[in-house]
């Protein structure tokens, strides 16, 4: 018997052996070359290696994510016959994209909070190395998820003190006015509430301050569009109006949620309002029943959605491979589930206008009360990466933190 007839005899032997004697075989009759048995091949050859898709994501969304990356792994979804594993680390939105331009993070993709971090590293990237890691626009490159406004959460009572339970929507104006008066809550009959306080995020750490500081910019000037660089610098009352109402406040944190946790814990004491994301208000709308009072939500009267955008960084590290591979997760989580999820248990608002926030149970129908919108007022325009960096840095050295 010859070496290649012997070679096909055990083959058939284990075949049977692994598949219970039910096979299938190509034999080349007369050649008797090696018969090919895919199943057994499977079976005896090694798990090729899996693409792994290094991510860095904002903690905002870190409860859907651990979710749904968890729900991944774990369907074994492949591309080009290997396995795709998808791992994430999470952290500030600021402090990712300047870790990404400056080559200390080299992930396969980069998910901030909001378009305007995708913004500024592209504006950066373009300066520093002559084309940019990542364009906002760029839909191929760029997908937004799940979206939430910024809004500003107060305690009931301490709302309709100010705004005599008739909120009109000029809503920055109304605070800078509260916040900047030295008679404090006692020019609204209530002087043992002591001084209005405001509060929101470091806008050079967190994602949601900056959100802040340029819808109050926007408003300053009446529009919602073309935000400048002159806009900022230039105008003499705008210095004024912005460095008074932003230096009453005391303190600026570097964690949206840490703010919705301590307004919960410590009261009107240490916080009348501030402002977060939607999605937070909603989430501790019912841990403020019986503590302080009932919880009060009020949308600006122009707003930017954090908009959650999974970019594919256009980085030399990045392989096609890889890129598909982040690519097919990045679908997975923008099914009508997925996003479903995000919303029933996260009150987040799904990117996709095919998955409607009206359902039954939905969130943004059970919160109304408490001043959860379904519809949004007029979105302000994302300003160049150049306008966002003048806007951190002039609050830097006007405010600093």
């Amino acid at each position: 018997m010859s070496k290649k007839t012997t070679l096909n005899v055990i083959l058939l032997a284990l075949y049977a052996l692994f598949a219970g004697g039910i096979f299938i075989a190509a034999i080349a009759v007369p050649a008797l070359r090696p018969i090919a048995y895919a199943p057994l091949r499977e079976l005896l050859l090694p798990e090729p290696q899996p693409v792994v898709v290094d991510m860095v994501i904002s903690t905002e969304k870190r409860a859907w994510l651990d979710e749904m990356i968890e729900a991944f792994n774990r369907e074994d979804i492949r591309v080009d016959g290997r396995p795709i594993e998808v791992e994430a680390i999470y952290m500030g939105s600021r402090e990712m994209y300047l870790d990404v331009l400056d080559g200390d993070l080299q992930p396969v993709v980069m998910s901030p909070a909001s378009s305007l971090q995708v913004s500024l590293l592209e504006t950066l990237s373009t300066t520093r190395y002559g084309q940019p890691l990542v364009v906002a626009d760029n839909r191929s490159q760029c997908r937004p998820t799940v979206t939430s406004p910024l809004v500003i959460v107060g305690w009931r009572e301490r709302a309709d003190a100010l705004w005599g339970g008739d909120y009109n929507g000029d809503l920055w104006e109304e605070l800078a006015i509260a916040v900047t008066n030295e008679e404090g809550w006692a020019a609204y009959g209530q002087p043992e509430w002591g001084f209005v306080k405001f509060n929101h995020t470091n806008p050079e750490r967190s994602n949601s301050g900056l959100h802040t500081i340029l819808l109050m910019t926007y408003a300053y000037h009446n529009k919602t569009t073309g935000l400048s660089n002159e806009d900022i610098l230039s105008d003499e009352g705008y210095r004024e109006w912005f460095t008074g109402f932003e230096g009453a406040i005391t303190e600026f944190g570097d964690s949206t949620g840490s703010y919705m946790r301590d307004i919960i814990s410590f009261g009107p004491s240490q916080y009348d309002f501030v402002a977060v994301y939607e999605s937070l208000a909603i989430e501790f709308a019912d841990a403020a029943v019986g503590r302080y009072g009932e919880l009060a939500v009020f949308y600006p009267p122009a707003t930017l959605l954090s908009d959650h955008p999974f970019c594919v960084i256009d980085g030399e590290w990045v392989t096609p491979q890889e890129a598909d591979a982040a690519n097919t997760f990045i679908d997975y989580i923008l099914t009508q589930e997925a996003l479903e999820l995000a919303m029933f248990d996260y009150g987040f608002r799904p990117a996709d206008p095919a998955v409607p926030v009206n359902q039954a149970g939905s969130p943004f129908l059970t919160y109304q009360e408490n001043g959860i919108r379904l519809d949004l007022p007029p979105q302000v325009q994302v300003p160049p990466g150049d306008v966002l960096d003048t806007l951190i840095q002039f609050w830097s050295r006007q405010i600093g933190g």
